[in-house]
């Protein structure tokens, strides 16, 4: 059995994008696993359109098939950014059918500076997955990139600091953490598939 991941995220500066780009990575080494891209549209986009470059947008179904979540946003004043909420507040149905229960979940996030309100949009991310229901799962220590950081990541969640051009590239901790946790994400899919 081929289990399903989702990487679900927003990003407008493409930040965010290139730690959903790692996190796959990460959950791609664990064999037995498929990994989807999935976005969501800008407020003022319509949903039912097809994006101009990146991944198509993320449908209900999406969140219903798959036996893992990765929710990726930008912090938007130390929280999640308003199309990816926008996204989950119309998943009412799903919460009440359940469909979502005891899935592992994880979140990740950019910030333009480095005391941007990473762990804070974090928090704020893992609420609508706690509320469905989801299995909160974050990043050990027994990562060493997280002692060893001098940019992005916490023990919630990956992330990135962008900069105030956003002309930050990811830093190889950066990447070391989101690759981490994409692969913990699989590799605890599978054991609760078992």
């Amino acid at each position: 059995m081929t289990l399903k991941i989702l990487i679900l995220y927003y990003s407008r500066g493409g930040k965010t994008a290139l730690l959903a780009r790692e996190i796959r990575l990460g959950a791609a080494e664990v064999s037995g696993v498929s990994v989807a891209m999935r976005t969501v549209p800008s407020l003022t986009e319509n949903s039912n359109s097809i994006p101009e470059n990146g991944p198509p947008y993320a449908t209900k179904s999406d969140l219903i098939e798959c036996d893992a979540l990765a929710l990726g946003s930008p912090t938007r004043f130390g929280t999640i950014a308003s199309p990816l909420k926008a996204f989950f507040e119309a998943t009412t149905d799903i919460w009440i059918s359940g469909k979502l229960i005891g899935k592992p979940a994880t979140v990740f996030t950019s910030s333009t500076t480095l005391h941007g309100g990473q762990e804070s949009t974090l928090l704020s991310m893992l609420v609508p997955l706690l509320h469905h229901g989801m299995l909160a799962m974050g990043i050990p220590y027994s990562e060493q990139a997280l002692s060893e950081t001098k940019t992005g990541g916490t023990p919630y969640g990956a992330s990135h600091v962008a900069g105030t051009k956003n002309e930050c590239e990811l830093s190889e901790h950066e990447c070391l953490i989101a690759r981490t946790q994409g692969r913990r994400l699989a590799q605890i899919a599978q054991k609760l598939a078992i």
